[in-house]
């Protein structure tokens, strides 16, 4: 008796219609060891349980359960802070609206929703250290709680256009990095 296996092989047209790129964006929903307004600080680690084990969350406009507005393909911790990839619903308004918003660079606030799990309280400053978060939601906001959660990056008919601020500080890491090897 023989110990192969038979392979069958199936085929089948695939048509692949213009893939749609426009209303993506990329940011950060939260950068690590950042203060935000509402006193808290998450920290490195903190959406890793949340991440695996739950559903992607939602994509909101301004924390409003009833305005969803597109869709997370990318949610990842790194080293700065959850970063994400996400597409705005271009067929519906509210979407078309934080679209051109962004593209013009009126919007730019990333905000997450979420139940703390896990927190410390730190020594003198009173702050809330978010060691684990079930991550709820993800919006697009006017004015984000964490000052550097923001939208990096905007797709405007297949180019990707990178947000003034995210220049600037792209720059001034230029900068302080020539400084260091010339100082070296």
């Amino acid at each position: 008796m023989s110990d192969f296996v038979k392979e069958t092989y199936l085929s089948s047209p695939l048509t692949l219609k213009k893939i749609q790129n426009e209303g993506r964006f990329s940011g950060y929903a939260s950068v690590f060891n950042t203060l935000d307004s509402q006193g808290d600080r998450i920290l490195k680690g903190a959406f890793l349980k949340s991440l695996k084990e739950k559903e992607p969350p939602k994509m909101l406009w301004q924390h409003d359960a009833k305005e969803p507005i597109g869709i997370w393909h990318i949610i990842k911790e790194d080293q700065n802070g959850l970063y994400v990839e996400g597409q705005l619903l271009l067929d519906i308004q509210r979407g078309r609206e934080a679209y051109s918003l962004l593209k013009k660079g009126v919007l730019d606030g990333l905000s997450i929703g979420c139940s703390v799990k896990d927190a410390d309280f730190s020594g003198g400053e009173g702050a809330r250290d978010l060691k684990e978060v079930e991550l709820l939601e993800i919006s697009l906001v006017t004015f984000a709680a964490n000052k550097d959660a923001k939208v990096t990056a905007v797709k405007n008919k297949g180019i990707l256009r990178r947000t003034d601020e995210y220049q600037k500080g792209l720059f001034v890491s230029i900068r302080r990095a020539i400084h260091v090897l010339r100082s070296t």
